[in-house]
């Protein structure tokens, strides 16, 4: 049986503390072929290297500030303190281009991937220009950086976005699917990346086990069930099937990073509700966005 959900340390190669679905990746997932996903933490003054290969990425600082060399040419990410301190700079490299990433004082990023032919050109993207949209209402709302996505980015294949949820909120709701090419929905794979946190003013402990969680089924035939318990560093991959909500556990927040692409015509985030539990979209038009968004303001 495939494995869907990777714990922090089971997905790492090499300098890498995550690997999964790039080009280079030694790590085989049954199955997957539309996104990847890296993840490093360097040392002051240490980088790392992505040969050149045929596949887009986009570098996305997680805490520190970093460096990207692409054809000889520096690029600086400002970064930030943590994922819960607003957008960082992120830059998109385009395919068939080495990128050198380094850290003067140190720090960890990801690198969202897709397999692509069609070439774009290197951009930065600041964390100025980063649209930032306050999504749902009520213990529904949440956070979403969309820096990466159709309206914001020139690319070919992959819809790159963050998603952050205060302490006891669901996203990723009502649950969702988009695993076919039809009117209204587009055929796209999935990565979760999270990232939890100790909310402040919750009076947990600064030590406390932050946590949270994500759900995955079935929406046809194929199986698949996931209840998984997330924490930083811990991935969670979606084939297919309805997926939702990612809950925010009381006293603690919760990060995720989505990489979405998939072998359909367009690239386009167009998705189903679970006909369950799609009604909850109206009841959000009488409720306020939560008092404690944004994140980083």
């Amino acid at each position: 049986m495939t494995n869907w959900v990777y714990p922090q340390g089971t997905a790492n190669d090499g300098d890498w503390d995550i690997s999964l679905g790039t080009s280079d990746s030694t790590l085989a997932v049954d199955g997957w072929a539309h996104t990847g996903l890296k993840v490093a933490t360097l040392t002051a003054g240490t980088a790392v290297v992505l040969p050149a290969a045929e596949e887009e990425r986009i570098v996305v600082p997680l805490n520190g500030s970093f460096t990207v060399s692409v054809d000889g040419e520096d690029y600086v990410l400002k970064g930030r303190a943590s994922v819960f301190h607003g957008p960082s700079d992120v830059l998109y490299s385009g395919t068939g281009k080495s990128v050198t990433i380094s850290s003067a004082d140190g720090g960890r990023f990801a690198v969202a991937t897709a397999p692509a032919k069609a070439s774009y050109p290197t951009r930065l993207v600041t964390a100025a220009e980063t649209p930032v949209e306050l999504r749902g209402a009520g213990n529904c709302s949440r956070q979403v950086h969309n820096f990466g996505t159709p309206a914001a980015l020139e690319a070919d294949r992959f819809i790159v976005c963050e998603v952050l949820t205060p302490a006891g909120n669901w996203s990723s709701y009502p649950p969702h699917k988009h695993d076919e090419e039809k009117d209204g929905e587009t055929n796209l794979e999935e990565i979760y990346y999270f990232e939890t946190q100790v909310a402040a003013g919750s009076g947990a402990p600064a030590d406390a086990d932050a946590i949270g969680y994500q759900r995955v089924y079935a929406s046809d035939e194929r199986p698949i069930d996931v209840a998984a318990e997330v924490r930083t560093g811990d991935v969670v991959l979606v084939p297919y099937g309805w997926h939702g909500p990612a809950m925010a556990a009381p006293g603690y927040d919760l990060y995720y990073l989505n990489v979405m692409a998939g072998p359909g015509p367009v690239r386009e985030w167009l998705i189903s509700d679970d006909p369950h539990h799609g009604w909850v979209r109206q009841s959000w038009d009488g409720q306020d966005i939560d008092p404690r968004l944004p994140f980083g303001a």
